[in-house]
């Protein structure tokens, strides 16, 4: 790696950058000790000033004991008559060195933790504030709210703030998961289907008609490869030469000429009507429709097997109504338990829509979504 480059990587590092903090603040404060005349140059004040600006160099692993050894180091040296807290106000790297450290309190620690810390913390400090002898409000205020107190806050706020978007994030991964295992379920279901009746209409005209048993091989070929290619567009991850590849676009309304022809060729006898004037709607409401066509004709195969069906798409002014109606036996013959109907449920009531499924008296089953634009 060149030189430049590693340069960079380590400063893109947390833990460097607390490191060089903590060298920045430790190099400041020991010039002020012996360049200053605000400290007293001692072997109390140069060893003080390494014990409360060092640590700083673990605030992110070691947030609980950062703040405690600053307010330990603080007692010590004013106990010892001298140090880094002889004057009131402690010299500016001591108070950023302090505030860094109860600022990582409160963002990287739990409530208990922090809650602790801080209560140890301010005790500490008060404790410096009598036994370098600058009881007074002010001192008591000054260290306890300035140094401790806003920074934990801050600390915290930032921490709230963190988990929030990490929260988020997880439900948009769960949402996104589901979204993905719908598509894979409902491209899954039609294609198997579609293969399976293709290879059983195959299987029985083996001997009688070679030629329409190699066309039913070459459907069944067709299906699996629009099958696959659907799932990759599902997943996203179709890619050439490393690059992510141009994907298709998913099929929406104007796609279910294509669909009910696919579903004809495999022997289910499909009537599509549209009724309505006939407009473009958004992508989301086109693709789930789709889906639940498809979805709701591949139940009526699986469940009724190869039975008339009708498709009816409604277009109103302010939704699309979807009916899909078979011939086929009826409730018995259709399970709510599964995916099938789960997953149309779950794209209409996304969409703010409304989704019935019902036997039609006593025979055949209707799959009806309605569906805002």
């Amino acid at each position: 790696m060149a030189p430049r480059g590693y340069l960079a990587s380590m400063l893109d590092r947390p833990q460097t950058l607390d490191a060089l903090l903590a060298a920045a603040l430790a190099v400041a404060l020991e010039l002020q000790v012996f360049l200053g005349s605000h400290v007293e140059a001692n072997a109390v004040s140069a060893i003080g000033a390494l014990a409360v600006t060092v640590p700083v160099a673990w605030r992110r692993r070691a947030p609980l004991a950062v703040p405690l050894i600053f307010a330990g180091s603080a007692v010590v040296q004013a106990a010892l008559g001298g140090g880094v807290f002889e004057h009131a106000p402690p010299p500016f790297a001591v108070l950023i060195a302090g505030g860094v450290g109860f600022y990582s309190l409160g963002a990287y620690t739990e409530e208990r933790e922090a809650r602790i810390g801080l209560a140890l913390g301010i005790a500490g400090l008060w404790a410096t504030v009598l036994l370098a002898h600058h009881a007074d409000l002010g001192g008591f205020l000054f260290s306890g709210g300035l140094v401790a107190l806003s920074p934990w806050l801050a600390g915290r706020v930032a921490r709230s703030r963190t988990l929030r978007a990490a929260a988020l994030e997880r439900v948009a991964a769960s949402e996104e998961r589901q979204r993905i295992a719908r598509e894979l379920h409902d491209v899954v279901a039609h294609g198997v289907v579609l293969m399976v009746l293709q290879a059983q209409g195959a299987r029985r005209i083996l001997d009688q008609d070679p030629e329409r048993v190699r066309e039913a091989l070459e459907a069944i070929e067709e299906t699996g490869k629009t099958a696959v290619a659907e799932i990759r567009r599902s997943l996203g991850i179709l890619r050439e030469d490393g690059e992510r590849a141009a994907l298709a676009p998913q099929p929406t309304l104007a796609d279910l000429d294509t669909l009910v022809d696919e579903m004809r060729r495999a022997g289910l006898q499909v009537e599509l009507s549209v009724t309505g004037s006939q407009r473009a709607v958004d992508d989301a409401i086109g693709r789930s429709a789709y889906r639940i066509v498809q979805e709701a004709l591949t139940n009526t195969i699986k469940h009724a097997g190869l039975v008339p069906a009708r498709v009816t798409v409604a277009y109103r002014p302010d939704d699309v109504v979807l009916e899909i109606a078979d011939d086929g036996p009826g409730h018995a013959g259709h399970s709510e338990i599964g995916q099938g109907l789960a997953g149309m449920r779950e794209r209409v009531r996304l969409l703010s829509g409304e989704l019935e499924a019902h036997t039609a008296n006593g025979r055949g089953f209707v799959v009806r979504a309605r569906i805002p634009t």
